[in-house]
């Protein structure tokens, strides 16, 4: 069993509970007491999953649902939104043939009755059959993009089509748009071959040549030749035949326990989003992630729709580096190298990623849709993403004549097995010395886009910034809270604090942010509040209550067992941290993190925990930050494309008369122009590396070339700006003193 996710934590309470889930399972309803499984009994493998899989969830899970006609409802609704998102295989008398268990499936959990899945199986198996037949008939014949129509790729609150025939229909429109968009790129790269949306000369010719289908470069006659509009809408039709060709022979060659797996999966995920079963082939892949040893461009992904969506840039990987590639993109199409762009709408996740992923040195090229709506192609060459680039850092900039001192953490890393190797407390421990002798006056402390990670590390890093006192309260089922402390009376730090945060820092994140909140020992900046996951799950080995197993590897189930509170008592769940200061972002008007999942665990409150604060009057230093954020530009411009977004995020209606389409396309880009200037803001200060590690570099080209690159973010960087400014109004006007005191002896107070 393992501790994932957020504040991992070695905890023998929760190792004595899966002992404890161990013993109670050999008298669990008589039918698996205990469960022998032999080759001769024969037993039904999914049968046995999902009584394992609720019966260890049942008593293990922090607060698990009930199994009742909503819990039902809520498996009915993700099982078959996952099985056809885009809804082009089921039509609506499939759907009143399949609603018929809307409120049953509860029941059939108990009973082991797998009809429900059989039936959706062998239905869907059949509707994907008879679709290959309608995209090669469609495909077949040039599309007319002069008729005036329009399609809505939100897929939703589509209805589904009524018979065969609207199917058929959904199928042409939808095939339509996406030769409709092919075909405008390739004539955007004819009327301008020498540059496209994706910024790079060399990347824009590689990008050119794979919208180019049939380019040979062997034949000089064709150079610079101009395609006809029937030549390239002709290859457009083909790339997308292709790309549906390997789509389809995905399916063809997935697995009937792989289906399974999306059923299982929609009965766990209904207690929380974070409960998940692991198939032996995806726990090996977690395994892997959880290592920390990445191959391909450094970015996670998640479901989106159709598509497929950029979660998080790996802090250091050829993804993030590129600066081009970002959280909320829309995967649209993928490209080997020189080969041509595969359409990915309705593909796996798992499929995506196998697309993507690739060996080192090799070119991926995506194509994706902004936040902003606009499409770009971007090229990623694939690395291994090296761990040095997940530890902390920190740099030093001279702003007015004071020095002061940054500090970034991508997470909150730890190696259980291992005690002598890194850590990022100690990592941060060290960095604050480093600075501590450089003689900053203030810190930076940067989380943003920090998942998470080790419960031991936040606890011991919130300490190297406050007095002895507690940092997290931790509670359990059924057992009394536990209040996690600094123990280390020594302040390592007790100047001028500020924590940079946005919507993507979460988990072990909220927790520092929250204890130097709490503590009054510095200043919250960022988005209006953090993602909002205070929970922490562990991965439980199913193959561990079952004897005599002749099924094979059953795999595992990531489940949550614990809840995290504030020492003030409240949670983080769903709501996240708010800031003190709060900065406009890209996402300032899109409702995102835990608060945004149906059946994320709620918001609650426990007693506070016994702590003293710092007595800080930060009043005067929030308004003028204020102040100045009103009358900055930059961000004025950033709210502005905020509002912008948040306005065109549910514009999902497309024409498919090609005039009309590129005119709003034409239209969507002429607006998007003013906001270039969010990426060529540049703040004028200069971050620099600190002496030990100029040394380094001159013996590590490579690593001096990846500090550059931060050294030049940061340089770009308008939040760091505000943060370097809001040090400055923390400073004491007598000078030699911190801004900051820190006093041993006030009383314990509960807030």
């Amino acid at each position: 069993m393992k501790a994932v996710l957020s504040y991992m934590k070695r905890n023998y309470k929760i190792l004595l509970l899966v002992a404890l889930l161990a013993g109670c399972l050999w008298s669990f309803r008589g039918s698996i007491a205990p469960i022998d499984v032999s080759a001769q009994d024969d037993p039904d493998k999914d049968k046995l999953l999902i009584e394992l899989l609720t019966f260890v969830i049942e008593r293990g899970h922090y607060d698990p649902a009930a199994i009742d006609d909503n819990f039902s409802k809520g498996v009915y609704k993700s099982y078959i939104e996952s099985l056809d998102p885009s809804k082009r295989f089921f039509i609506q008398s499939d759907i009143d043939e399949f609603s018929k268990y809307e409120t049953r499936i509860d029941d059939m959990i108990m009973e082991r009755d797998l009809s429900f899945f059989d039936l959706t199986y062998q239905r869907l198996l059949q509707r994907i059959k008879e679709s290959e037949d309608l995209y090669k008939d469609i495909l077949a014949k040039p599309f007319d993009f002069t008729s005036d129509e329009s399609f809505d790729t939100d897929y939703e609150k589509q209805p589904y089509p009524k018979n065969k025939a609207e199917l058929k229909e959904r199928w042409r429109k939808q095939l339509k748009l996406s030769v409709l968009s092919t075909v405008s790129d390739k004539q955007k790269l004819e009327e301008n071959p020498e540059k496209i949306k994706s910024g790079d000369k060399v990347a824009d010719e590689k990008a050119n040549k794979s919208f180019d289908a049939e380019k040979k470069p062997t034949d000089k006659k064709d150079a610079g030749k101009k395609k006809t509009f029937d030549e390239l809408e002709k290859e457009a039709r083909e790339s997308a035949r292709k790309s549906l060709d390997e789509y389809f022979s995905f399916i063809d060659d997935l697995k009937r326990d792989e289906w399974f797996t999306i059923y299982l999966n929609a009965i766990a995920e209904r207690f929380d989003p974070h409960t998940f079963y692991f198939a032996p082939d995806d726990k090996e892949k977690f395994d892997t992630s959880m290592r920390g040893s990445l191959e391909g461009i450094g970015a996670r992904l998640q479901k989106k729709n159709d598509y497929v969506e950029i979660s998080e840039l790996i802090p250091g990987g050829p993804a993030w580096r590129g600066k081009e590639l970002e959280q909320g993109d829309i995967i649209m199409k993928v490209a080997q190298g020189d080969d041509d762009p595969v359409d990915i709408a309705g593909q796996r996740l798992d499929d995506v990623v196998k697309k993507i992923k690739g060996p080192k040195g090799t070119e991926v090229r995506l194509t994706v849709k902004k936040v902003d709506g606009t499409i770009k192609v971007i090229a990623i060459t694939r690395e291994v993403v090296e761990i040095e680039e997940t530890y902390a850092k920190s740099s030093v900039v001279n702003k007015d004549g004071k020095l002061y001192g940054i500090i970034y953490l991508p997470k909150f890393y730890i190696d259980f097995e291992n005690k002598d190797n890194r850590d990022a407390a100690k990592d941060v421990a060290l960095e604050v010395e480093r600075l501590k002798k450089q003689g900053v006056e203030g810190i930076i402390m940067d989380l943003r886009n920090n998942g998470g990670g080790s419960l031991k590390t936040v606890v011991d890093i919130t300490g190297l910034f406050i007095p002895e006192g507690p940092v997290v309260q931790v509670k359990s089922t059924g057992r009394k809270k536990e209040v996690l402390s600094d123990t280390d009376p020594k302040v390592q730090w007790d100047g001028p604090l500020v924590v940079l945060v946005n919507n993507f820092s979460a988990s072990a994140s909220e927790i520092f942010a929250a204890a130097i909140q709490d503590y009054n020992r510095g200043l919250i900046l960022g988005s209006r509040h953090t993602y909002g996951k205070g929970t922490v799950q562990n991965v439980i080995d199913l193959n561990q209550f079952v004897r005599n197993n002749s099924f094979g590897d059953l795999g595992a189930l990531k489940t949550t067992t614990q809840k995290f509170y504030r020492i003030n008592g409240g949670s983080t769940q769903r709501e996240g941290v708010y800031s003190d200061i709060v900065m406009p972002d890209r996402y300032s008007y899109i409702d995102m993190g835990e608060r945004d999942i149906d059946n994320a665990m709620p918001w609650d409150k426990i007693d506070a925990a016994q702590f003293s604060p710092v007595r800080n009057n930060f009043d005067n230093v929030i308004q003028k930050s204020k102040q100045r954020m009103a009358a900055n530009q930059q961000f004025r411009l950033i709210d502005e494309n905020a509002q912008w977004i948040n306005e065109k995020k549910d514009d999902n209606k497309y024409s498919l008369n090609i005039e009309k389409f590129k005119a709003e396309l034409a239209k969507n880009e002429a607006i998007t122009k003013k906001f270039n200037a969010l990426t060529e803001y540049n703040n004028n200060l200069k971050f620099e590396a600190l002496p030990y590690e100029q040394e380094i570099f001159k013996k590590d080209p490579a690593l001096a070339e990846k500090k550059q690159r931060w050294y030049e973010s940061l340089s770009k960087d308008v939040y760091v700006e505000e943060a370097l400014n809001i040090l400055d109004d923390m400073q004491p006007k007598s000078s030699g003193k911190n801004a900051i005191s820190i006093s041993k002896k006030e009383k314990l107070v509960k807030t």
